[in-house]
């Protein structure tokens, strides 16, 4: 009995039912909670989300954007913060001495300082595009980043203190540092512009195409399912460029954020239509033949098969 009770696992087992058993429980608990805060976070911008794209507003409100944007990265702050005090108590009970560790932590963080400022430099940078509301989720952005190339173009899915998530017009998931971002251009924030350009030989009668083109605008602005997404009526510019066989005509309209692209097409097809029925063709660009006459034309008659 004695030799059993001199065990050398006896004192494995006290230190398992004693310490042990208390880092195991925090590690738990710390689960447990990371979890629940995750969950918490998912539950208020799912909310945020309903209330945004459920009322009537066809678009996201910037404070809405904002405070998605917010919650994420408060929950990623939280659970960051539950694992780091975790393995300070921890550590405690399993008897590390913590402050003895100051000096070693030290000199590592000076090391990881010199291997890790990339990654500061995008927390800070996150920090600043969160707080100053540069984009949030939801915005249609265009990113450009350091060494130029072609910039991310896509529509805000995720957006934290190191990156930022896009999704591209393909389908495409295009991931940035935030400290690697020097240019952005916001697409829908507040109001955008379609700009619709409409080239046509230069023997045209300049102010007969202007009269058809706001009359165009005009019929766009009456139109109910357009109406909702223009802020007032398309005005037509005049003209904005001259050569030696082409006269551009420009039309623009003010609509809600991040709907220029489906208002320009449509703008696009009327225009095609109008011109067409007033006998005016298009002018060909110089790269070569435009489609656009036939795609409106196409897209009236599905229309009127529709409606038939």
């Amino acid at each position: 009995m004695d030799a059993l009770a001199d065990s050398p696992i006896d004192p494995f087992l006290t230190w398992l039912r004693g310490p042990g058993l208390e880092a195991l429980l925090i590690i738990l608990g710390a689960v447990l909670l990371a979890r629940l805060v995750s969950w918490a976070g998912g539950k208020i911008t799912d909310r945020i989300d309903a209330n945004s794209t459920g009322s009537d507003a066809l678009v996201r409100s910037e404070a809405a954007k904002h405070r998605h944007s917010l919650t994420q990265v408060l929950t990623w702050a939280a659970i960051v913060l539950i694992w780091s005090v975790t393995i300070f108590f921890v550590l405690e009970r399993l008897g590390v001495p913590v402050t003895g560790l100051v000096a070693p932590a030290t000199v590592l963080g000076v090391g990881l300082g010199f291997g890790a400022q990339r990654i500061v430099g995008d927390v800070l940078a996150g920090f600043f595009l969160i707080t100053e509301r540069q984009y949030g989720f939801g915005d249609v952005v265009s990113i450009q980043v350091v060494g130029g190339g072609d910039p991310a173009d896509g529509t805000v899915e995720d957006v934290n203190l190191r990156i930022t998530r896009l999704r591209s017009v393909n389908g495409e998931v295009v991931i940035v540092p935030n400290g690697q971002i020097v240019k952005v251009i916001n697409l829908s924030r507040d109001w955008a512009r379609a700009v619709v350009d409409v080239p046509v030989p230069a023997t045209t009668d300049v102010n007969r195409v202007q009269a058809v083109l706001r009359e165009v605008g005009k019929q766009a602005f009456a139109d109910e399912r357009l109406h909702r997404l223009l802020l007032d009526t398309p005005s037509v510019m005049g003209v904005e460029s001259l050569a030696l066989d082409e006269v551009n005509l420009r039309i623009v309209a003010r609509t809600l954020p991040g709907k220029q692209f489906e208002v320009g097409r449509d703008l696009r097809a009327r225009v095609a239509l109008a011109l067409s029925h007033e006998g005016v063709s298009l002018r060909a660009p110089a790269s070569g033949v435009s489609d656009v006459q036939d795609e409106a034309l196409a897209e009236d008659r599905v229309r009127s098969g529709n409606a038939a």
